[in-house]
């Protein structure tokens, strides 16, 4: 299933970040911890990059995200050129405090009241930055939902006397290039409930869970997955559970039992799980059929 969402606001939400971006010092751009570069939009790297710019990358929801893989990603990201990356979680106000001091030594230059350090938040929807945005300033002038693209413009604040603070829409690009990735940011959540197939999405994440984290789903469920694959999960998940179309003879409720796993899985409560790792991305990257590959660290 190749899955593409592009909402039309977006189109002009990209045209503002490029114009933005020639008065901004230094790019916030916010990723889920859990699967940190398929939320990495190719589009932000490509505007910063035009401009200049270095950047933060902040892995989010890393309290959601299996920390040995984060820590994998943070090395890979730290080797890139004008990068720092880091993992938080910007619910936690500590956590969120620490963003202004590891942006200033991106632009040493810009640290007085006569020259304020402009930052701007960007990444793709439902990556938490308008949680950051909130957190930052300490009271709400974001708005902040369970559900991708709930900001549609920008903001801009003053963050203290010496920085100011742009937040943007969440952005994504016209085409994902690899299914994989659209899977990954539909169970994630960043994607539109429009743009997929939950039964779809779910087995996908049942078979990373069943390759990589497989006593964590039986645990949770109570399931005994030898030989299972993602479909069996989430027909077994409909059975514990009691999802049954009624009238159909006990025929299992796949799509009831699909958003089961998908919201118990984004809530954490199958534990800390990430979707992918530098070596998963560059395996996928070898078999994509007819896309240039280069996955040194500095390519980006």
């Amino acid at each position: 299933m190749s899955i593409q969402w592009f909402p039309g606001h977006m189109t002009s939400a990209r045209k503002k970040a490029s114009e933005t971006m020639e008065f901004i010092d230094v790019v916030i751009e916010v990723l889920d911890a859990r699967a940190p570069e398929a939320s990495c939009n190719p589009m932000i790297r490509e505007l910063r990059e035009h401009r200049q710019r270095p950047c933060l990358k902040i892995l989010n929801k890393a309290d959601l995200a299996d920390p040995a893989v984060t820590q994998a990603w943070l090395n890979f990201y730290n080797q890139q050129a004008g990068v720092k990356a880091v993992a938080l979680s910007c619910k936690s106000p500590s956590d969120a405090a620490k963003v202004p001091k590891l942006c200033q030594p991106l632009a040493p230059h810009r640290d007085n009241n006569h020259k304020p350090l402009r930052m701007m938040i960007m990444g793709i929807p439902n990556v938490g930055k308008s949680t950051l945005m909130n957190m930052l300033l300490k009271r709400r002038v974001a708005n902040v939902g369970d559900e991708p693209a709930v900001t549609k413009s920008q903001q801009c604040h003053q963050l203290n006397e010496r920085m100011t603070l742009t937040d943007s829409p969440g952005l994504m690009w016209p085409k994902i290039e690899h299914p994989e990735d659209g899977l990954m940011l539909a169970a994630i959540h960043a994607i539109g409930r429009n743009a997929v197939i939950e039964e779809e999405i779910a087995a996908h994440l049942a078979n990373i869970l069943l390759e990589r984290y497989p006593a964590q789903l039986a645990e949770r469920f109570g399931l005994d997955v030898a030989g299972m694959d993602g479909i069996g999960v989430v027909e077994a998940v409909a059975k514990k559970r009691g999802c049954l179309l009624k009238g159909k003879g006990g025929e299992p409720d796949l799509e009831k039992a699909a958003m089961i796993l998908l919201t118990e899985y984004r809530a954490g409560k199958l534990g800390r799980i990430s979707l992918e790792t530098p070596e998963t991305r560059e395996a996928m990257l070898k078999q994509a059929p007819g896309i240039p590959v280069d996955t040194s660290p500095l390519n980006q």
